[in-house]
Order: C-alpha cells, then sequence, then structure tokens
C-alpha cells in the first residue's frame, strides 16, 4: 500500500518541529513524491546532512511503501537548492 503525502509530511514534521513541507505526487500513483522540506534545523548542515535528517524522520519506508521521494531542503530565508537568491 502506497503512503499518503499526508503521512509523508506527518513524519518529517513531527521530526524536524516547525518544519514546512511541501508534498507533490509526481505520478499521481501515491507512490512518487517530490517533498521540498524548509527547516530552521537544517542551518549549518550540509546538503547531506539536511537530506538524511528527513530521511531519517521516514524511519525506513523508503524503498517499501514509499517508493521514490525527489528531496530539495532550505533553510528559512535562503534559496532553494538549485536556485540562484
Amino acid at each position: 500500500m502506497p503512503m499518503a503525502a499526508s503521512e509523508i509530511e506527518a513524519a518529517i514534521v513531527a521530526a524536524l518541529p516547525g518544519a514546512v513541507v511541501t508534498i507533490t505526487d509526481l505520478a499521481g500513483d501515491g507512490d512518487h513524491y517530490r517533498a521540498h522540506v524548509v527547516a530552521a534545523g537544517f542551518a549549518g548542515l550540509s546538503r547531506v546532512k539536511q537530506h538524511q535528517l528527513v530521511y531519517n524522520a521516514l524511519s525506513g519506508r523508503m524503498g517499501g511503501v514509499l517508493h521514490a521521494l525527489q528531496l530539495t531542503t532550505a533553510v528559512p530565508g535562503t534559496a532553494p537548492e538549485g536556485v540562484s537568491a
């Protein structure tokens, strides 16, 4: 059974209180998502560490009930990955 977008958002916010999470279903199948996560807790962390925090929040569901997650992260007040400020 696929993982609902609301479940993904709830898991991320539970691990990163105050995070703003935007989820997009890329294929309409509940199995391929894009998540943009903005969290103050990312300040001072490398992009890899930021992504690890998000994946850890999903508690091993990646590759199982959650097949694919395209992830971007940002600190509040900064430009998202790949976007010039």
